[in-house]
This record gives structure tokens, sequence and C-alpha cells, in this order.
């Protein structure tokens, strides 16, 4: 069974209709550099709070510091986070001691042979990784949400060798998921911008709101290849 995360969710209507497609997790995203959806810790806490159970409504931070980290989750009421940014280790192993119920998703951005290494360090520390594409440094700092694919031979290959979970992210859509799933055969998939479309009618032009659609065909897809249908 391939798990699916729908992230970027805004607002309880766009939590309901991806618990209803048949999502099992739900990215809520704080402050963040880059992709759709960021929203504030109150609506977070308060889109959390109304997720029925056997869904996990999923905090993603870019902060580093585990304190700062367990005061935003405990705000947030969230019993899992992503961190989007790189945390030290030692930092993980104090947030911890700090909440020692919280889920630690580590995201490691898949740049290069390098990625295998750190989601080597990462995963005796994390209960998952998630395996996005970005760019950390520089600039143009993009922590997810970019709809941008990465070599999914290194994402194979981290999957292969792990220790925990590992979440497939990165430019996933209707039309390519069921060959990442073939290939990478990740415990499960995370989507944004691949599910979405602009409503430039609405009060906010340009804005990429949830797509019924697009979201019922990418859980079609998912199931599709869990159960060893034809690639895509």
């Amino acid at each position: 069974m391939i798990r699916i995360k729908i992230c970027c969710i805004e607002t309880a209507e766009e939590a309901a209709l991806a618990v209803r497609a048949g999502a099992s997790a739900l990215g809520l995203v704080s402050d963040m550099p880059s992709g759709p959806g960021v929203i504030g810790d109150r609506q977070i806490r308060e889109i959390a709070s109304r997720v029925p159970p056997f869904v996990v409504p999923v905090l993603l931070t870019r902060r580093t510091e585990a304190e700062a980290i367990a005061e935003q989750v405990v705000a947030c009421g969230i019993h899992a986070v992503q961190l989007c940014a790189p945390v030290e280790l030692a930092e993980l192993d104090r947030l911890h001691r700090r909440l020692p119920a919280l889920s630690r998703i580590a995201v490691v951005h898949v740049a290069g042979p390098e990625s295998l290494e750190e989601a080597r360090t990462l995963e005796g520390h994390v209960e998952a990784l998630l395996l996005d594409t970005g760019i950390r440094t520089g600039p143009d700092v993009q922590l997810g949400g970019t709809g941008r694919t990465h070599d999914w031979a290194i994402s194979q290959e981290i999957v292969r060798g792990a220790k925990v979970p590992v979440v497939l992210a990165g430019g996933l859509r209707p039309d390519n998921v069921a060959n990442a799933i073939h290939r990478v055969e990740p415990w499960a998939v995370d989507v944004c911008s691949g599910v979405r479309s602009r409503a430039d009618n609405d009060s906010l032009p340009g804005h990429l709101r949830l797509d019924e659609t697009k979201l019922r065909s990418f859980v079609h897809a998912v199931r599709t290849a869990a159960e060893g249908g034809p690639e895509c």
C-alpha cells in the first residue's frame, strides 16, 4: 500500500476534499521561502483540529533549532513535523527528548550522490525521510513546492538502503506518479503543485487552488500503480 500526502493545504475545505479523495496525511505549510500554501500557525492549528482520525496533519517548518521547532509544534497542536531546512543531528536528538511522541520527517533535497550519504546520516535520528527537489543556499532558496522532479535513480538507491520509511516528493503529477512509484518504490508519495490549478477568477489572481479532478486522477494513478498496474 502506497500512502498519499497532499501538501500545501490552506483551508478546512481543502483538507476535507483531500481526505475524501483518499489522503492519509495532509501537509500544512508555515513560513517558507517557496511554494504555494503558506498559512499562519493559528490557521494550521484550526485545520489540524478538524482532521479526522487516521489521517495525519503534518507541519512543514523551516526552523532549525529544537526549542523553536517544539514551540511551533505545540502551538499548532501537531504530532508530526516535516523539517524542510537542514537540522543538526544534535538538534534532532534534542527535539526528540523534548517531544518524544513527535514524528520527525527530515527532508533530503536530492541533488546528487551526496544525497545518499545525507540520507544515511539522518535516518538514525528521524522517523522518516522525505525526498524532494529544492535549493538550500544562495539568493533563491527553495525548500519545496517547486513542481520539479529530481534524479529518481538516486531516490531509488536511498529507498533500497533506508532503515526508515521514505516519502517521495518533487514534481509528482497524475501523469508521472505511477512511473515514479514503479522506479523508486517509496513508502509514500507527496504532492503539492501537481494537483493544483490557477484560479484567476477569484480574489487572489494567479493563486493555486486544489483541483478535485487532478487530485482524484493522482490518487487513482497511485492506487493503480500500487496494485501493479501499468506505468504512466
